[in-house]
């Protein structure tokens, strides 16, 4: 499975159709929104849906009800969706599967990579560990929400990530359909059924759009496409790695020094779970823009004050943190060492009531001048989601103005809550090592 076959033209986005989304209660009304306009089909992809979230179930009862012919499908990981106990997420799916019987297709991936034997004995919670389904794709016939969030009440309401909407947009829709299509073949079927004998690996989705239109009357360029999108698929497991293939060539670019000779870009990179892979490391220390990474203090993170196993996880990505900036400053890279225009800093996020779940990159040509190209989706940009967890996200590059200043405010809003990194300051105790040393790359999501 791979965006990269034969690439077909395919009518490119206009800038007025994509709309930068800021806050959580924003995305949630957006998505009943959608839902309640549906009339073909309804597509969600998650890594679960809430057990409580009766007024979302309500709006796709409802909207299946009126649309005789609409048809709806889910697809969600199937150890995350399966916990065990009253409040299991899929039990709240079972009145829509009863009801429509034949118009609910429900697909529940489970990770080729944990055997039958060993999903006997890991607990429930931790057999997620293996890898998880984590593309998060929002869609009704021809609108699509590509985000980090899931569908549970805290990304409704006071958990911070990202959100685009793109309107009227049948060519990405129908990409984002026929890929949660492909990968439904390697999954659990709603009716239980296992089917790992779909579609093979060598099956390929193809979704290209025009180049930015250059030269043309503000009119004439409001209606045209000025917004190259292409998607980028990371599914370690399946050995699809093209999320690292294009960060690769990104920060090559910048090594290369072709790029504009008369100002130093900047780099801004986001993660609600900061933990890189070496590569990913590799590839900032090397580069030549600033690098502005912002994370979030360990209260902001949702595993915050958990009990058992789960409660370390805060104290783990302090850790991890502490090895990054250990590496930024035996590259020279640290901000108080070097000049501005080639400094790496680390920011925290911290708001009262809040946690932190945005993810993504966003470049632009100076200090100060807006993105010029964004990389956004479900990724978490770290080690777990390089090897394990199946990803899509999308590359955006946009000549708007209007565009790329409501992408810069985006920035300012995730960094009016940013504070300078303090986990240097912060303990990590020798259990919280042992156990990073023991599950590497499989830390939590």
């Amino acid at each position: 499975i791979s965006s990269r076959s034969e690439t077909t033209k395919l009518r490119g986005v206009a800038s007025k159709d994509v709309h930068v989304l800021s806050q959580p209660s924003e995305f949630y009304k957006n998505l009943l929104n959608i839902i309640r306009r549906a009339r073909q089909r309804i597509f969600l992809s998650s890594l679960y849906i809430g057990f409580s979230e009766t007024e979302l179930i309500n709006a796709l009862d409802d909207a299946l009800r009126r649309n005789p012919g609409l048809h709806l499908y889910l697809n969600l990981d199937y150890n995350r969706s399966t916990r065990p106990g009253p409040s299991s997420p899929i039990l709240s799916l079972l009145p829509l599967l009863r009801n429509y019987e034949h118009r609910v297709h429900i697909s529940l991936f489970r990770s080729p990579k944990l055997s039958a034997t060993m999903s006997k004995i890991v607990p429930p919670r931790f057999n997620e560990g293996w890898g998880t389904w984590h593309a998060k794709i929002y869609g009704s016939d021809d609108d699509v929400m590509i985000s980090g969030a899931n569908l549970n009440k805290a990304y409704f309401s006071n958990r911070q990530d990202r959100y685009l909407h793109f309107s009227a947009q049948p060519a990405l829709a129908d990409y984002c359909f026929s890929f949660l299509q492909t990968f439904s073949g390697f999954f659990v079927s709603s009716a239980g059924n296992s089917r790992w004998t779909g579609p093979s690996l060598g099956r390929q989705v193809c979704f290209a759009v025009a180049d930015p239109v250059q030269g043309r009357t503000s009119e004439e360029q409001a209606n045209s496409s000025d917004v190259v999108i292409f998607p980028v698929i990371q599914a370690g497991q399946f050995n699809i790695r093209e999320e690292e293939h294009t960060l690769s060539m990104l920060f090559d670019h910048f090594a290369s020094r072709e790029y504009c000779l008369d100002q130093e870009p900047v780099m801004n990179l986001t993660s609600g779970y900061f933990g890189l892979s070496k590569e990913y490391q590799d590839l900032i220390l090397k580069s030549n823009p600033a690098d502005h990474d912002v994370t979030r203090v360990p209260r902001q993170m949702a595993f915050y004050g958990s009990g058992g196993l789960s409660g370390l996880i805060p104290e783990g990505y302090t850790l991890l943190e502490k090895r990054f900036m250990s590496a930024v400053r035996a590259a020279g890279r640290l901000s108080s060492n070097v000049p501005d225009h080639h400094n790496i800093s680390l920011k925290e996020w911290e708001r009262d009531g809040w946690t932190y779940h945005a993810k993504g990159i966003w470049l632009s040509p100076s200090i100060d001048s807006p993105p010029v190209l964004t990389l956004f989706g479900s990724t978490n940009l770290n080690s777990r989601s390089a090897n394990l967890d199946t990803e899509l996200s999308f590359v955006m590059a946009t000549s708007s103005d209007d565009l790329r200043q409501k992408l810069q405010e985006e920035i300012q809003g995730l960094h009016h809550w940013a504070v300078p990194w303090r986990g240097g300051e912060r303990k990590v105790r020798w259990r919280t090592k042992a156990i990073v040393a023991l599950v590497g790359g499989m830390f939590s999501l």
